[in-house]
């Protein structure tokens, strides 16, 4: 679909506003949670092939954690939250307070720290889009992985079928002090659900 190549800046501008409210939708409900502020980087936002989502995060075979979540309703698709196993203990250590001291995997707590976490990054985001372009797009409950990226992407193509081609690729930052914590959202429309979103918002389907 070489029409997403050539977006028009103001079509890309529409984007980067549904980022930036969703990002201010989560920095406020992951406050409340942690009964903390939460500072939060104004997000990149892109779009790019689903071949290169894997490349986003390391590789297809960087091991991730992930929280994925399928959205259903008018425009059907598949939601990923990626974090890297060294910014999944920092944003533990900075927004939770649980300083993570195994690299041999996770405890329960922690991974329901997480999951918490990547349910409100996921649900804001998708809230704010809802919210823009007036569709329905409802959220069903969320699943975390700890997997090579590759696996846990073909594991939403095996679960669901076929992947549009491409995603919508928010690059979310954290701010702790000085330091910086990165996380990446991922939103791939079933092939149908992309003109939809944009004839919604206004700006032509590619």
């Amino acid at each position: 679909m070489e029409a997403f190549k050539s977006f028009a800046d103001f079509q890309m501008d529409v984007l980067r506003e549904v980022g930036n409210i969703g990002a201010g939708h989560a920095a406020t409900a992951l406050s409340k949670l942690m009964d903390k502020p939460v500072d939060m980087l104004v997000p990149k936002v892109r779009m790019v092939p689903f071949e290169e989502v894997a490349d986003s995060v390391g590789g297809a075979e960087a091991i991730v954690i992930a929280i994925f979540l399928r959205v259903e309703g008018e425009t059907p698709g598949n939601l990923f939250f990626i974090l890297t196993l060294e910014s999944a203990k920092k944003l533990l250590k900075s927004l939770a307070g649980i300083e993570v001291v195994s690299d041999e995997g996770y405890t329960e707590m922690e991974m329901s720290a997480l999951n918490e976490i990547g349910n409100i990054m996921a649900g804001s985001y998708l809230s704010s889009l809802a919210d823009f372009t007036k569709l329905n797009m409802q959220p069903t409950v969320p699943s975390l992985a700890i997997d090579m990226a590759g696996a846990i992407l073909g594991y939403g193509l095996l679960q669901f079928g076929e992947m549009g081609d491409q995603a919508l690729l928010i690059d979310t930052k954290f701010l702790d002090g000085k330091e910086e914590v990165e996380g990446h959202f991922f939103l791939i429309p079933d092939p149908e659900s992309f003109p939809k979103i944009f004839r919604a918002l206004g700006v032509g389907a590619p």
